[in-house]
């Protein structure tokens, strides 16, 4: 196991390095320059080259993709805000704790709606507590996320003042962003929950718990449940890196201070260290959270542990 562990660890090196490659080709090829975003229309062309060349934008492509990896690797950089003038890894340290909170309360909300609601659908299939939830997860599915959270905020902040509209200085602010991120997730983790339900407890071994006597919900919640989680705790892990990265829209809505709204500005401003830090700390985390997933495997299913059990034996 702690091979594997090890073997996973070093796997997010070429990860993070072929992810900071296309980023940095990407912006590099994207039109503009730093130094025309920062002086604006009434900068001078000597102004704008000497920025540049201060910046060190006037280098070839592979000698500025070289610098970066240096500091970065080396001396542990991330380099300067172009825009901001300060350090990358500040930046990314104050906004990251914000990300990493909307992104638990909204998976919180997904995980604790659409997965209890998608067992009692596949368990009730074909009564309405399987139409209802069917319906309504169709429905939130198609809701863009930006669309639910301006109806959140008309409802909860104009007609019934219980929540702010902007910010996160008090945990009632997390309350919208999480409920406009959490909802549409909700309904992708409902229509998991029933499907991977519904292939279990028509399994040979549900019908032989059942044929045993033992009672229904031991039969659910014990033995169906168990191996039905497996495709569940997949979704809730990718669902977690596209909530930590990708609640943009919701971020700006709101005004969130968090990490993908940093990133977004940073693309619009020509900001390369801000941008590249940003996805490599995003890239890095998602390796993460896919490794901790493929652990919790092991955790559930003991046949995945007695593989490596027998792996380990089988070295020594």
């Amino acid at each position: 196991m702690w091979r594997y562990i090890l073997k996973r660890c070093l796997l997010i090196i070429p990860i993070t390095l072929g992810v900071s490659f296309i980023v940095f080709s990407i912006m590099a090829v994207t039109p503009g320059d730093p130094a025309t975003m920062i002086l604006g229309n009434g900068g001078t062309q000597e102004e704008i080259d000497r920025i540049n060349h201060e910046l060190g934008y006037d280098k070839p492509f592979l000698v500025r993709y070289g610098d970066y990896l240096y500091k970065a690797i080396i001396r542990q950089d991330l380099g300067t805000s172009y825009q901001f003038k300060t350090s990358v890894w500040s930046n990314i340290k104050q906004r990251l704790p914000v990300s990493f909170r909307v992104t638990a309360f909204s998976l919180m909300v997904a995980s604790m709606v659409g997965v209890p609601i998608g067992v009692l659908s596949a368990v009730k299939q074909y009564s309405l507590f399987d139409t209802i939830p069917t319906v309504m997860a169709l429905f939130f599915a198609a809701i863009p996320t930006f669309w639910l959270g301006m109806m959140l905020m008309l409802l909860f902040c104009l007609k019934l003042p219980l929540f702010p509209a902007t910010g996160v200085s008090a945990w009632k602010g997390y309350a919208l962003p999480s409920l406009s991120l959490g909802l549409p997730y909700a309904a992708q983790q409902l229509r998991f929950a029933r499907s991977s339900m519904l292939e279990t407890i028509r399994q040979d071994y549900i019908r032989t718990a059942r044929a045993k006597g033992a009672p229904e919900n031991i039969v659910i919640w014990k033995h169906a449940l168990k191996n039905a989680l497996m495709p569940i705790i997949t979704i809730i892990g990718i669902n977690f890196s596209l909530i930590l990265g990708g609640a943009v829209a919701t971020e700006t809505l709101f005004s969130i201070p968090g990490l993908g709204s940093m990133v977004v500005t940073g693309i619009k401003m020509k900001d390369i260290p801000m941008v590249m830090g940003g996805i490599i700390v995003l890239s890095i985390i998602c390796s993460l959270i896919m490794l901790i997933v493929d652990l919790l495997y092991a955790l559930i299913d003991p046949r995945i542990r007695a593989k490596y059990s027998r792996r380990k034996r089988a070295a020594v």
